[in-house]
Formats: C-alpha cells, structure tokens, sequence
C-alpha cells in the first residue's frame, strides 16, 4: 500500500525553512505532498497564523516518504 498524496496549496513552513540564498529556501515536510509550482501562493508560519507574505515554489522533490520544496519570496508582508 502507497502513501497517500496530499494537496498543499498555501506553504506552512513551522519554522523549518532553510535559507538557500537571498531570498530562496528549502522546507522538508514528511510524506508526499502535492505543490503548484510557478504559481503565487500564501506562506505561514502556522496553519491558523498571519500570511507571511507570497512565494513561488520552483522545485518540489519527493524521497524517503518526504516531500522538499525549493521556493522563492516574491512579497513579504511587513509585520507591524
């Protein structure tokens, strides 16, 4: 029996982002999820949290029962 494919479509990153470069990050979620890639959508910290801002994921890879997305910031919403 496979594992079952989740759809995501907004980035909750729980604090486990890795920075890549300036403005580009990694984040490994477990099991195999399902990301729109080149398609604006919502990061947060949390699932209930303020929206962070919009990200364009550019890479999504799936190994060991784990999916890794490499994304890109696009806007940040500037916290007050």
């Amino acid at each position: 029996m496979g594992m079952p494919m989740e759809l995501n479509t907004l980035i909750v990153t729980k604090s486990n982002e890795q920075r890549v470069q300036e403005n580009l990050f990694t984040l490994q979620k477990d099991g195999y999820r399902l990301y729109p890639i080149d398609i604006p959508i919502e990061i947060r910290t949390t699932l209930e949290g303020e929206t962070r801002g919009t990200a364009l994921i550019k890479k999504v890879e799936w190994e060991n029962a784990k999916t890794t997305i490499t994304y890109q910031f696009v806007s940040l919403n500037s916290s007050n």
